[in-house]
């Protein structure tokens, strides 16, 4: 991996092995094109957390554990506004599966799940999830793609 996100690209693309070992990693890579698009520490913070969660579920549940297969992680940053697309080729993830969090339940009195999804959800401005099957592997890819806009860039939902 490289030091620094290109300055000269609005998009770079790198693979990190589905290992939390990778983490650390993936969070330099999305740091750095956080602040090359302008965010502040809070926002670099909240686009690194987000995308940690995401990768170690991508670890966890699509990959059934660290394992020899890659995470995609791609960033672009276009009209201060910054897009991580991580690609896998795990198990399929529809986000409806997973219910929403009891937040107002006890700690131990809530289910296990959820909290992750809630978490990125409320630290990006978009979150979307895509499965593209591929017929003849009989196979796929999970596409998440996040989007966090620039101070004074937000819009209302």
């Amino acid at each position: 991996m490289t030091n620094r996100f290109p300055k000269d690209q609005s998009t770079h693309t790198l693979y990190f092995p589905a290992r939390f070992e990778s983490l650390a990693l993936v969070s330099v890579f999305v740091g750095q094109a956080a602040k090359q698009c302008g965010f502040e520490d809070a926002g670099i913070y909240n686009v690194q957390l987000a995308v940690d969660e995401a990768c170690s579920n991508i670890i966890e549940h699509a990959y059934g554990g660290e394992c020899q297969a890659d995470i995609e992680c791609t960033c672009e940053i276009a009209n201060e506004e910054l897009t991580v697309v991580l690609e896998d080729c795990g198990r399929p993830f529809n986000p409806v599966d997973v219910p929403n969090p009891n937040l107002d339940a006890s700690l131990k009195d809530r289910n296990g799940g959820g909290l992750g999804l809630y978490f990125m959800r409320q630290l990006m401005d978009e979150v979307s999830f895509q499965f593209i099957p591929d017929k003849m592997n009989h196979s796929g890819r999970n596409v998440l793609t996040m989007v966090k806009r620039a101070k004074g860039k937000e819009t209302t939902s």
